[in-house]
């Protein structure tokens, strides 16, 4: 029979008889976890407390496999790393289990490791549970010690997740015996010089997976470093709201944007430069950034970097950002009306430079996350072919991205592209003026801009005397007409000079070309006179060959026509074959896509059923909510056992629909004790 326990079943395995334990939040019913590979129970010793407790995995068919006693042997030393507790496990075999799995079939090669208390990483992220800084760190350098432990024996988890990294740090059942703030499990599939290769290798999981290396199967020393950097960096920016916010669902990133200039992935950069400092940026971009996994940071570049880490800087940061700036202050209305004798040029150089001095002196996420949809809206307009427009958004943006970093980087070689890209359209001789967009007044303008797009210009109070501003400003007038004057000059200079060089460069690459062109033409009409001159004497060997079989002519002429008559009932016959397996195709193709209707159909009649199903719960919740609100308990229980009856029909699904699963945690609670108040959900 299969192994279907309920709470409270005892099952004795190698001597020592176990109960099952009961799940928390689901009276009534056996603590159980399904996995990609099998499903897991919490057993708990006879007469023990839940310290004690272990873990049965009970495997799916197609991962029974009897290695895994040798694969479980070598495992076990490694139960003593942080983290790597779940290793040391006993394998139920027919030696020594036969009676208990002649009882029950599905036990066959099961797995008895110890239970890990707590929380998944999954759960933090889908329930948006926000951290401290100092858990942030605590937990990265967990897992980053773990990895580094691992690295440096040469294992590898090759399928780490946030499914598969358990929280003991926040579980509510206190253990004095916590050695790690995280522990791996799911660990089946983990590498080692002395492991077997498994049968089915798996390819990652959605948000952790690397896409431009991973295909067909992750097994080797390097598979645990790019999803190891994602989940250092969730952990670290999960004491972030922004973050946390931004969250696509199950994991930070949805898979399709894994490797990809995303918002999600400025907007992880920019919390780990401002909160953790660069060191831990760079890493987190070089994962991101690499072509395959051995390019990756190992776990040791990680545990030294997070190491150093200050908590204060973070702590700072968020509180930077909690505060009201308090050097922008509103203009007095004698600030904000200049003086008569005051000349309107002057006026406006002084509103411009408090805006740049603004610009520089905040920067704040608003802005990056304008300057990131900047960015990514340049792409689109290269995308588009319009490599004009593009130009204009990268050579605006690039005066507002810090020196040396990635993007600038990206953006410099993205604009000597395009520059390039345009001069071969558009050659001229004579000099080109100087770019609007690399005036003074336009990039002032584009600082105004952004920074008004960023939450508005702050104003600055300016007081000084109005003979002494009239001769500074005077004097700024003149020195900036000056540096502008000799900028536009050297620049006149600098796209000439740049100009001729293309041209130049394109009147060498075209004389190549020609020099090639006609190199490759002669090339050619020596192979035609060769083929010809080949063709001539094949022609004399076939005369000389027919002049040769004259007497056997009629003979060879009657077999010639035999065989036609032969193929051409050959091929009368494969006419008849083919008319028939087009017809038969036809039909097949007719019936697949016949079928494809009908799954369709059924599809989206199953999921107008969930749809109708979910709000029906709603409802259901909402009855039992006001009908024990108005201590009505019976109708209240009525309603309440028929949202349990509808969710049990479907539970899979309505698990991850919104707050559904928190109802129905609800609900039991209900039914097992009347007075439990039901939240207003």
């Amino acid at each position: 029979m299969s192994f279907q326990p309920n709470p409270g079943d005892e099952v004795v395995i190698n001597d020592i008889a176990y109960t099952i334990g009961q799940h928390p939040a689901a009276p009534g019913l056996a603590y159980a976890q399904a996995g990609r590979q099998g499903i897991v129970y919490q057993l708990i010793p006879r007469g023990d407390s839940i310290h004690g407790a272990k873990a049965l995995k009970v495997f799916f068919p197609k991962f029974r496999i009897p290695a895994m006693v040798y694969q479980s042997e070598h495992m076990e030393p490694y139960s003593e790393l942080p983290g790597l507790k779940v290793c040391k496990r006993e394998v139920l075999t027919p030696e020594r289990n036969g009676a208990l799995i002649g009882e029950h079939p599905d036990l066959l090669y099961a797995v008895l490791m110890p239970w890990v208390q707590g929380l998944t990483w999954f759960d933090v992220i889908s329930d948006q549970k926000q951290l401290t800084a100092e858990e942030s760190l605590q937990l990265a350098r967990a897992l980053a010690g773990t990895g580094s432990a691992m690295e440096q024996r040469g294992l590898a988890h090759c399928d780490m997740s946030a499914p598969n990294v358990m929280i003991p740090f926040f579980s509510e059942v206190q253990n004095s015996d916590l050695n790690s703030a995280v522990e791996l499990v799911d660990v089946e599939q983990m590498y080692g010089s002395k492991m077997d290769r498994p049968d089915a290798l798996l390819a990652g999981s959605p948000g952790y997976a690397a896409h431009r290396t991973v295909h067909s199967g992750l097994w080797s020393s390097y598979a645990d470093r790019f999803a190891g950097a994602v989940i250092i960096a969730e952990m670290l920016c999960w004491s972030d709201p922004a973050i946390v916010e931004k969250a696509w669902g199950e994991s930070y990133f949805d898979q399709h944007e894994m490797q990809t200039m995303s918002e999600r992935y400025f907007a992880m950069r920019g919390s780990l430069e401002n909160r953790w400092g660069s060191k831990l940026s760079d890493l987190f971009i070089r994962a991101w950034e690499s072509h395959d996994l051995s390019s990756c940071p190992t776990f040791g570049e990680w545990y030294i970097a997070l190491a150093a880490a200050d908590i204060q800087q973070a702590e700072a940061f968020l509180a930077a950002l909690a505060e009201p700036d308090e050097n922008v202050t509103d203009l007095s209305e004698s600030d904000a009306i200049a003086t008569p004798k005051e000349s309107d040029e002057s006026k406006v150089v002084k509103q411009d430079a408090a805006a740049v001095h603004t610009l520089n002196s905040k920067q704040s996420r608003d802005q990056e996350a304008v300057v990131n949809r900047l960015f990514l809206q340049a792409r689109a307009l290269e995308d588009e072919d319009k490599p004009s427009a593009a130009l204009e958004v990268y050579r605006s943006l690039y005066h507002f991205i810090p020196d040396n970093s990635a993007m600038q980087m990206e953006v410099e070689a993205a604009i000597k592209e395009l520059d390039e890209k345009m001069n071969a359209k558009t050659e001229s001789t004579e000099p080109v003026p100087i770019p609007f967009y690399r005036s003074r007044k336009f990039m002032i303008s584009s600082a105004v801009l952004i920074v008004l797009l960023a939450g508005g210009v702050p104003t600055v109070k300016i007081l000084a005397d109005q003979s002494e501003v009239k001769q500074q400003e005077a004097a700024r007038l003149a020195e900036a007409k000056a540096a502008q004057d000799a900028a536009a000059a050297k620049l006149k200079q600098e796209e000439a000079e740049k100009q001729k060089a293309a041209k130049l460069e394109a009147e060498e690459k075209k004389k190549l070309a020609e020099a090639k062109k006609k190199e490759a033409e002669t090339k050619k009409k020596e192979e035609e006179r060769k083929a010809l001159q080949a063709k001539y004497e094949k022609q004399a060997k076939y005369e000389a060959y027919l002049a040769k079989q004259e007497q056997q002519k009629k003979e060879a002429a009657q077999k010639a026509l035999q065989a036609k008559y032969d193929q051409q009932a050959k091929y009368e016959a494969y006419l008849v074959w083919k008319k028939e397996n087009d017809a038969k195709i036809a039909k097949q193709k007719a019936a697949a896509e016949a079928k494809r209707k009908q799954e369709l159909a059924q599809k989206e009649a199953l999921k107008k059923e969930r749809a109708q199903n979910v709000v029906t719960l709603i409802a259901n919740y909402n009855k039992a909510y006001n009908a024990q609100k108005g201590r009505k308990t019976d109708n209240a229980l009525a309603y309440a056992r028929d949202f349990k009856n509808l969710y049990n029909t479907d539970a899979s699904y309505f698990k991850g629909v919104g707050k559904v699963a928190a109802r129905m945690s609800a609900i039991n609670k209900f039914l097992s004790n009347s007075k439990y108040s039901l939240p207003d959900l």
